[in-house]
């Protein structure tokens, strides 16, 4: 099985080359290290953990490209079945595995049912927060042409998504800051807590300094 994996993991690796800084391949091996201290600690299979982490961003390009039109996370379980298939991962692997990339998008309809699925959702979610959420945030904000800050007298939360006001701070408010409220597993929740804070405090900060306040 061993062979397979790392088979999946160059595919993987060749096609996130495609797809934007902020969903790049190193965001992947963040989410990849992630799952598996989380899988560990709660005790679920590792294989499909490792191969949903993989193939989870699988079709984020395409997403980004139709900015916002299509889901990529039911583009990417479309995808991924087919790369498992290619690839003879056994069907119960890879059933495994298509349930967690399907429901892992924090806006989605869909919840993860599946110890593993609740596993991806919590990793890839705590590399949206922290220290590193933030930096994928304004990476993600200037991919789009966003500010640095939003106009002042714009409310971020009416202003529209992939353009000038989609800024870092848009996101904190749509997103970032109910991130932690969100998480699936214990240990996905102690992560959660400490990173959260770290953000929160940065975003107070910057709004300061930014409004001219220190």
């Amino acid at each position: 099985m061993r062979d397979k994996v790392e088979m999946v993991r160059e595919e993987a690796r060749a096609r996130s080359e495609r797809s934007r800084g902020s969903h790049g391949w190193d965001h992947t091996e963040r989410v990849l290290a992630l799952a598996l201290h989380i899988g560990r600690v709660e005790g679920a299979d590792l294989t499909v953990v490792e191969l949903a982490s993989l193939l989870h961003d699988i079709g984020r390009h395409r997403e980004d490209e139709s900015l916002g039109a299509l889901c990529h996370a039911e583009e990417g379980a479309r995808m991924a079945r087919e790369i498992l298939a290619r690839h003879t991962v056994p069907a119960e692997i890879a059933d495994g595995v298509v349930h967690c990339i399907e429901n892992h998008r924090f806006r989605g309809d869909s919840r993860p049912d599946t110890l593993e699925a609740k596993v991806l959702f919590d990793a890839d979610k705590l590399d949206s927060i922290g220290a590193v959420g933030i930096g994928r945030a304004f990476l993600f904000a200037g991919e789009n042409g966003a500010r640095l800050a939003n106009t002042p007298g714009v409310d971020p939360l009416e202003a529209p998504a992939y353009g000038p006001e989609d800024t870092a701070f848009r996101e904190f408010l749509h997103k970032l800051r109910h991130v932690h409220e969100r998480m699936l597993t214990d240990e996905g929740r102690r992560l959660a807590l400490k990173r959260h804070d770290f953000m929160v405090s940065f975003f107070d900060r910057m709004n300061e300094e930014i409004e001219g306040r220190i």
